[in-house]
């Protein structure tokens, strides 16, 4: 008896392993195209990528070059993003503080969210939007909750969060949705 049971619960075991990696192939089979945070068109990792054309005369315009259609876009040279709308109107654009970690240039989807979550560095913050991850560092935009806002984070740290104001968050936290692109340029 003590034989069978061991055959039963073995067989159970492998068919839900089987059940499992048949479900997570389907899950990342169905996701469309481009929503797995992988650069896309603007290149990959490592791309040679030029300075996206500026306008001299103001710096806070919307780079040439940056795409078309809604997408945030944002400048890890500058430090900047801008909130684009359908029409390729500039809805905001504000100032950030990036994390330690830069995402390479390339384009990217707002892959998940969070009201509000503890970052690697250990600061609070809140309305989280993440587009992508480097060398296990998960890169997004978020705000510091209350004093934490004026903390500098450990150098030392790896850290992907790209800091805003909590202004500059909440239009974040409403325009950039699942799914939404989001544009990485010089």
């Amino acid at each position: 008896m003590a034989g069978t049971s061991s055959v039963i619960v073995a067989g159970l075991t492998a068919a839900a392993i089987g059940a499992v990696g048949f479900l997570a192939h389907q899950a990342q089979a169905t996701v469309p195209a481009g929503l797995g945070g992988r650069p896309g068109a603007y290149g990959a990792p490592g791309a040679p990528f030029t300075k996206a054309p500026r306008d001299r005369r103001n710096p806070t315009a919307l780079p040439r070059g940056s795409g078309t259609g809604e997408r945030v876009v944002y400048s890890v040279d500058d430090d900047r993003v801008w909130l684009v709308s359908a029409g390729n109107r500039v809805q905001r654009t504000f100032r950030v503080r990036p994390g330690t970690v830069d995402p390479p240039p390339g384009m990217y989807w707002v892959t998940s969210r969070s009201h509000a979550v503890t970052g690697t560095d250990g600061i609070p913050v809140e309305h989280v939007v993440r587009f992508t991850s480097v060398d296990g560092v998960v890169i997004g935009f978020s705000a510091a909750v209350g004093d934490a806002g004026q903390m500098v984070p450990d150098p030392g740290v790896k850290t992907g969060g790209i800091r805003e104001t909590r202004t500059d968050g909440n239009a974040m936290w409403r325009f950039a949705t699942i799914g939404v692109r989001v544009v990485v340029i010089r």
